[in-house]
């Protein structure tokens, strides 16, 4: 966002501290928001919901963010109860369908779509939530299934600093840390596809002691063994396995040797089903993010 943006947004959230809970904008944007564009990129969206202790001249609250899958359904009523006992807020950004190609279903799954980047969506509707909530933007927390765990361990490669845990649910296909692959399948020229500058004395990405820092959960239903919706082919050149409990097992081993000492929990009953991983997610986010928030 630009200056003037962020002037005009932070202008109406010292309004907002004025008025009285009553008033329709308070009851609107408090508990599940409506749908809001995207400042940089109307194309996208975000909505959140706000818990009942948030108050617009309040304490700033912890965020999670959670990244939709496939079908576009993040999951969000399932968190409600979670961001209430905790005191979060969460943010469920949309990434439509039909972006450029109107017959594209996959295009965020890698962070970069044509000249998207959708992690800089990402981090722009944080910067735009931030300005009209009381939220911490400088770290957050992260989850996702399917599609949405796809990004979420993508997205962990480039930014480490900025996350306090993530939970990578149940992904299709995944990026293991190989220098001999390019992007996505590995990390050969994750420095050219993402620009990041050559700066002396500073790390390229990935910063694997950075990754190694952060709680890590490795997620998927026991169930979870259907490989028709999987795009890659099957055989042995396939990233990780054959299927996601495969691929995510080989991702958590991949990054274990690293020293990113993640946990791996194996829902029992469960299948593809983002849901019910989204609630074995808060059993292991609820103490991180109590933390945070206490």
């Amino acid at each position: 966002m630009n200056e003037d943006q962020i002037k005009t947004l932070q202008a109406w959230r010292d309004r907002l501290t004025e008025m009285p809970k009553e008033r329709l904008e308070i009851r609107i944007l408090t508990g599940k928001t409506p749908v809001v564009a995207c400042v940089i990129d109307q194309r996208f969206s975000f909505t959140a919901y706000v818990p009942k202790c948030h108050s617009f001249d309040g304490p700033e609250l912890p965020l999670l963010v959670l990244i939709h899958g496939g079908t576009r359904n993040p999951h969000l009523r399932t968190m409600i109860d979670f961001a209430e006992e905790c005191g979060c807020v969460v943010l469920a950004p949309l990434f439509p369908c039909g972006i450029i190609d109107i017959t594209d279903l996959h295009n965020y799954k890698a962070l970069i779509y044509h000249d998207i980047r959708f992690d800089l969506i990402l981090l722009s509707m944080i910067e735009q939530a931030s300005c009209i909530w009381r939220v911490r933007k400088d770290r957050f927390f992260m989850h996702g299934v399917s599609a949405g765990g796809q990004f979420c361990h993508r997205f962990f490669y480039l930014y480490p600093q900025l996350l306090l845990g993530i939970s990578i649910g149940s992904p299709g296909s995944i990026t293991l840390p190989r220098a001999d692959r390019p992007w996505p399948e590995g990390i050969s020229d994750i420095n050219e596809v993402f620009d990041v500058p050559d700066q002396p004395g500073q790390n390229h990405v990935p910063d694997f002691a950075a990754m190694a820092k952060v709680p890590v959960q490795f997620v998927v239903g026991e169930s979870d063994i259907e490989t028709s919706a999987l795009r890659d082919k099957l055989g042995p050149e396939a990233a990780g396995g054959g299927n996601r409990i495969d691929r995510i097992t080989a991702l958590r081993d991949a990054w274990k040797k690293l020293g990113i000492n993640g946990v791996l929990d194996i829902v029992p009953g469960v299948g593809h089903e983002g849901a019910k991983i989204a609630l074995q997610a808060q059993k292991f986010l609820l103490p991180l993010v109590k933390n945070v928030a206490h």
